[in-house]
């Protein structure tokens, strides 16, 4: 994984979770040091609620996530972005809800996200 991805998702700052199957599109958002790298493909994000996206999954399970800190240097100075393109699934049981949930108690479930794609905007 990108190391400047790392460094951003350990920054403070808020990451936005967006499907877009929906109409309207729906929209979550957490913390992005809250996000865990299993591997270079999944992500494991915990969630009290996100009920709008999850309800969208069924249909269409393809989402968007972006992130971005400005304590990171981008492209063009100071301030780093990306998106995050993959497909989620909503667990609650099973070896990674026990290792969100052992960290995060507050969770009733844990978004699994296998990544498409990371793509640096600025």
């Amino acid at each position: 994984m990108d190391p400047k991805f790392l460094k951003v998702i350990k920054a403070t700052t808020p990451a936005t979770i967006v499907t877009v199957n929906a109409h309207p599109a729906h929209v979550v958002n957490t913390w992005s040091h809250y996000i865990h790298v299993v591997d270079d493909h999944t992500l494991l994000i915990p969630s009290a609620g996100m009920h709008s996206i999850e309800n969208d999954f069924p249909t269409d399970n393809h989402l968007t996530i972006a992130v971005g800190s400005y304590q990171v240097p981008g492209t063009t100075g100071t301030g780093c972005g990306f998106h995050v393109h993959g497909t989620g699934e909503f667990q609650t049981a099973g070896a990674y809800f026990n290792e969100m949930k052992a960290e995060f108690d507050w969770i009733r479930a844990v978004l699994v996200v296998t990544v498409n794609d990371i793509e640096q905007k600025i």
